[in-house]
């Protein structure tokens, strides 16, 4: 083969053009008014719905039942139950057949030729009939339901009838959460389910009748070969008559950057393919440089043509690469949220606008949990230089127990890397989320997939839960995401409740020997407490019926003036996780990213309310795109260093570190800075002729700070790579060593008989008992993990509310909400239901939405006429070794002899007594309004 461009593929070139502009007039869109007609009891074809008209209701497609407002109404009134905690509220919702009708009109000029009909996404099955004969069925939940109508259909009027089936068609596709008592919210896969993408009935995106001549060639698939700088082109046709045809390339510009006549073609049946090499102009596709190209292929005087990347997909030496070069995915989980919609959007701009909001917060990746998204989503994504995890539509816990299943899925599988497999954007496919049952059959299906299709990556599955598969790569997988391997975990939740705070760590040592790309499967699933001022903003299909029982029990318990407060503090301490997190997966050079469950809320399953933006995708104004993108971005600064809190005497000593995955920089500075809180520069520095790789750049140089101080200060430390926008920052408390924890003025108790006897002569007391022998709910640094409805077994709490300027606090700085230096006093406590108690809460917990307690660890009162702070932080045992214990008690203390310590609420002796019993409970959990 060799290059041209002389005038006869000039001429080609506008034919071809030609061509496509007729294709285009060759189309019909049914968008617009139908009849419908339900058909639960399944009666429609006895009734031979589909070879009259019927006079049913009137809908607009594309669209949904719910849409129009058709189906059984919602009769759930807002409550704490497992009903309306489930998810958001369908306003209408129907589950079966409806029959939906519209008389088309054929053209003359269609006459003779082949007409196809495509309805874009319907949920599992279709039927489709012409004039009352059935012409075909569908069944698919990842892409376009497309039929070939009769080649004798006359030019003129027909009744073309759509019966749409939006009820289960396979067992085990999903697993049951079991948690919730109505059937229809147990399906948990995203593809069906209600607790994200309802289970709507309805066709949505394009509907379309096109015509075309009988010999169109389709299935136009270019497959990049990188490492033999070569092109493969494959397409389908009838009828292929020769091997030679015509082949362009063209820029987004429309500029032709590549023209030739083929005349080697290899046909094999219907499949046409041949080779080229690499046009000289053809340019990498990446995160940074999303430039497509489209392809275009004329056969007999009929055209096809593709939009593609010239891009290659790859494990170097275990490292998840992408043309060769490394790259990390900052990755977050995408299940169908549209809580206007209850289904995906099928137009591009939607599309964009949501992964441009992704990539604010620094994310350059979405995985589809058990569903796959429309090609308008690839389309935004091939556009934005984004990255993509696609997966078949289930998640089940019985893989291959059913053959028609199987079956199912196989088809699904094929169906997705036909459909979308040019998409650049497509980087990774899974066959599905936490999969069990048998693994020898995903190791076959993968494999079948990696003979099909070489321009992904494939894996058995998204984690397991199913030993030894979660904890090491299968045979066949080209990547892993797991939560631990066999040597240990790979995220925070199991961690950072059980050890103190300590910035010094990575995965390394749990992950190291994993020999494909490595991907921790999704962290955080910190509970956030919701944001009532959303509920305004649901106005489609859905109602909030769950965040107005939330608003309607805090109104009724009188706390309702705290609702945003406790978001905003529950939402700090998720953030502070995350940023943890994610600096954590930064620092492993064994990992190839994470993805997040997830930057936004979810809002089934329990209402998991997880996000720091809402379902919205909208800032709930916890953390700013800019602030998270410092340690969410494609260069982060990053500190290695020991622990939270300091003491006078030791020494602040960090180690400098960058995680790049932009470029290579040469003879950079690196500049950092110690800040009191008042913005007073303490000392600082930089680190000169600096030059970063792609990848871990290590020990780059280190910060060493003494700590000499007779007050308590929080202190921040920032690093930033001069002349650029990459900058990180951290929090750190230091204090005196040697403060006063005992006042003459002030009786400190360790039982209640001794608070007693000084409270009845009036004095003052900090009444601190054994935080094991307090009524109350155990004491935990993490929130709610995931939701306290999905998950009851738990410790429940969700943060600390403090007010930070409360003189209480003037010798322990802190902010409003919870921050590393409160780890050892959360985890040795106990949080004391308050909620008939006339008490003032010097340190509030955050309850779980559920229960709505009020909850406090440390609160002050009048008793008698004594003066009371009681405390269920541990403020006694081994100060020397607790800093932070030591400071608050002496913080407290100064506050109590101070002429500010004025309590304005009352509390009689028998309300101590009934805080403290010895052998108490360690509480409950939300559980207990189910029991």
């Amino acid at each position: 083969m060799r290059k041209s461009y002389n005038l006869s593929l000039f001429i080609i070139a506008l034919l071809l053009h030609g061509m496509l502009m007729g294709q285009r007039a060759n189309q019909i869109s049914l968008t617009g008014n139908w009849s419908v007609k339900l058909d639960s009891l399944d009666i429609g074809l006895h009734e031979k719905w589909a070879s009259q008209n019927f006079e049913g209701l009137s809908i607009n497609l594309p669209g949904t039942l719910d849409d129009a407002g058709i189906g059984t109404p919602n009769t759930l009134e807002p409550a704490l139950n497992n009903y309306v905690l489930s998810n958001l509220t369908r306003k209408h919702q129907y589950i079966g057949k409806a029959w939906y009708q519209k008389e088309i009109n054929i053209p003359k000029s269609w006459k003779k030729k082949k007409i196809s009909l495509t309805l874009e996404r319907v949920i599992w099955e279709s039927k489709v009939f012409v004039d009352g004969i059935l012409i075909g069925n569908s069944e698919s939940l990842v892409g376009a339901h497309e039929y070939d109508l009769p080649p004798h259909l006359s030019p003129g009027k027909h009744l073309l009838t759509i019966v749409i089936d939006n009820s289960n068609k396979y067992p085990f596709i999903n697993v049951a959460g079991s948690k919730y008592p109505d059937p229809v919210n147990q399906d948990m896969a995203h593809g069906y389910t209600n607790h994200t993408q309802i289970k709507w009935n309805g066709i949505i995106g394009n509907i379309i009748l096109e015509a075309s001549e009988p010999n169109t060639p389709k299935n136009l698939q270019i497959f990049p070969d990188i490492d033999n700088k070569s092109l493969k082109i494959s397409f389908e046709q009838i009828k292929p008559l020769s091997k030679k045809l015509g082949f362009e390339l063209s820029d987004r510009n429309g500029e032709i950057i590549y023209s030739e006549i083929v005349n080697n073609a290899v046909v094999r049946g219907n499949n046409i393919s041949f080779r080229i090499n690499k046009p000289e102009k053809l340019e990498f596709w990446d995160e940074f440089h999303p430039v497509l190209y489209q392809a275009k292929v004329i056969s007999h005087g009929q055209a096809v043509q593709t939009w593609f990347g010239y891009r290659k997909v790859g494990n170097t030496n275990g490292v998840l690469s992408l043309n060769d070069e490394r790259i990390f995915l900052r990755g977050n989980l995408e299940c169908a949220i549209f809580p206007l919609t209850g289904y995906p959007p099928m137009e591009k701009t939607d599309w964009a606008k949501l992964i441009g909001q992704a990539k604010n917060y620094g994310l350059n990746h979405l995985r589809f949990h058990s569903w796959c998204p429309p090609k308008a989503a690839f389309e935004a994504a091939d556009e934005a230089g984004f990255y993509f995890q696609v997966e078949l539509p289930h998640w089940s816990l019985k893989v291959g127990e059913d053959e028609n299943t199987t079956l199912f899925l196989r088809k699904e599988a094929a169906k997705i890397l036909k459909d979308y497999g040019n998409h650049p954007s497509f980087i990774l496919m899974a066959l599905g989320n936490e999969l069990q049952g048998d693994i020898g059959l995903l190791n076959r299906m993968t494999a079948e997939l990696k003979k099909m299709d070489n321009r992904r990556l494939f894996a058995t599955t998204s984690f397991s839960f199913q030993k030894p598969t979660g904890t090491r790569p299968e045979q066949e997988d080209e990547f892993f995401i797991a939560q631990w391997t066999d040597k240990g975990w790979i995220r925070g939740q199991g961690i950072f409740n059980d050890k103190p705070p300590h910035f010094d760590t990575d995965y390394s040592v749990n992950s190291d020997h994993i020999q494909v790309p490595l991907i921790s499967h999704e962290i955080g699933q910190y509970s956030v407490y919701p944001d009532l001022t959303e509920i305004p903003a649901y106005t489609g299909v859905l109602e909030p019926l769950n965040f107005i029982a939330v608003k309607n029990d805090l109104k009724k318990k009188g706390m309702l003036n705290l609702a945003s407060d406790f978001t905003h503090a529950s939402g700090k301490l998720a953030a502070m996780l995350y940023k943890e997190e994610i600096e954590r997966a930064l620092k492993t050079d064994s990992f190839d990213g994470f993805q997040l469950l997830q930057l936004q809320d979810f809002p089934g399953q329990g209402t998991a309310l997880v996000g720091l933006l809402n379902a919205f995708w909208e800032s709930k104004g916890v953390i700013s795109a800019e602030e998270f993108s410092q340690f969410n971005s494609e260069l982060v600064p990053l500190i290695r260093f020991e622990k939270a809190v300091f003491e006078n005497g030791e020494t602040f000593t960090a180690k400098i570190e960058v995680a790049n995955f932009y470029r290579e920089f040469k003879n950079k500075i690196l500049d950092w800075s110690i800040m009191d809180d008042q913005g007073n520069i303490l000392k600082n520095g930089e680190l000169t002729n600096i030059n970063l790789k792609i990848g871990n750049n290590l020990n780059l140089g280190t910060i060493t700070y003494p700590i000499n101080t007779d007050t308590a200060k929080k202190l921040k430390i920032t690093v930033s790579l001069r002349d650029s926008k990459y900058k990180n920052s951290w929090s750190i408390w230091e204090y005196p060593n040697n403060v006063e924890v005992s006042s003459n003025k002030v009786v400190f108790a360790n039982t209640i008989e001794e608070a007693q006897a000084a409270l009845q002569k009036g004095k003052k007391v900090l009444f601190n008992p054994d935080y094991k022998t307090v009524q109350g709910i155990e004491g935990r640094f993490v929130p709610v993990f995931w939701s306290p409805v999905h998950f009851p077994n738990q410790p429940t709490t969700m943060g600390l509310l403090l007010n930070e300027k409360h003189p209480a606090f003037n010798n322990f700085p802190t902010d409003s909400y919870t921050d590393w230096q409160w780890w050892d006093l959360c985890i040795k406590s106990k949080s004391v239901i308050t909620d008939s108690l006339e008490v003032t809460p010097l340190v509030r917990v955050i309850d779980n939405f559920v229960t709505n307690h009020s909850l406090s660890t440390v609160f002050e009162a009048k008793v008698g006429e004594g003066k009371l702070v009681f405390s269920s932080m541990d403020l006694f045992s081994d100060l020397k070794n607790r800093p932070t214990a030591r400071q608050l008690r002496h913080s407290l203390l100064r506050y109590m002899e101070s002429d500010a310590f004025a309590p304005s609420k009352s509390v009689n002796l028998e309300d101590l007594q009934k805080i403290q019993l010895a052998n108490s409970q360690d509480g409950f959990s939300s559980k207990d309004i189910y029991d």
